[in-house]
């Protein structure tokens, strides 16, 4: 007389075999894999706009082809420096004064529903100095919310949003927006404005 296999071994065969399948399937960035474009860019974009030393001409090196962009707001006028890098879209908007808000008011005119406007290669060159206020990252492709865990560790402090979470690093400057498992923004900011 033969005896059958128990079931719970058929289970646990099928099960391990979902689990190996689900794992040579899923991409890197969904088994929290890190981001090697982050760590790599920790030096040269994300401690300088920490420490306040990020500017004009140092994120115009990071992005090829950047185009500078004046974006009229109720407080004034912004100038946002954008591009992209391996497959993130950047945006560093300029550190400017109120003085400096208002020259470039009336300088170009724009009022506060006008649309963006591209400026020139001469005004980029002209700002080279000048310091960035606040980088944003938003990804190109899917980068999924373990990913950035792998990369920057637990976040300290995790937020609830209208949709999603905020999750703060503030040993980094840096805040992500996560909305289902997947980042959709990063903001880094000086350490003054996060660590109070």
């Amino acid at each position: 007389m033969s005896r059958r296999p128990p079931a719970l071994l058929f289970t646990v065969v099928a099960l391990a075999s979902c689990l190996l399948g689900y794992w040579w399937l899923v991409p890197d960035e969904e088994q929290g894999q890190p981001l090697a474009e982050l760590q790599q860019w920790e030096t040269e974009l994300f401690r300088p706009q920490f420490d306040e030393r990020l500017t004009v001409t140092q994120l115009n090196q990071f992005l090829p082809r950047a185009e500078l962009w004046l974006q009229p707001r109720m407080d004034g006028p912004h100038l946002l420096l954008r591009g992209e890098r391996e497959g993130w879209r950047v945006e560093g908007e300029l550190a400017l004064s109120d003085t400096q808000r208002a020259s470039l008011a009336e300088v170009s005119g724009v009022r506060p529903n006008d649309p963006e406007q591209p400026q020139s290669a001469e005004m980029l060159a002209q700002l080279a100095g000048q310091r960035v206020e606040a980088l944003n990252l938003s990804p190109r492709h899917t980068v999924m919310a373990t990913a950035l865990s792998a990369s920057l560790g637990e976040a300290r402090l995790r937020l609830q949003l209208s949709e999603g979470e905020a999750w703060v690093y503030p040993q980094q400057g840096l805040t992500a927006h996560i909305r289902d498992e997947r980042v959709q923004l990063l903001r880094i900011v000086p350490k003054r404005l996060l660590q109070r």
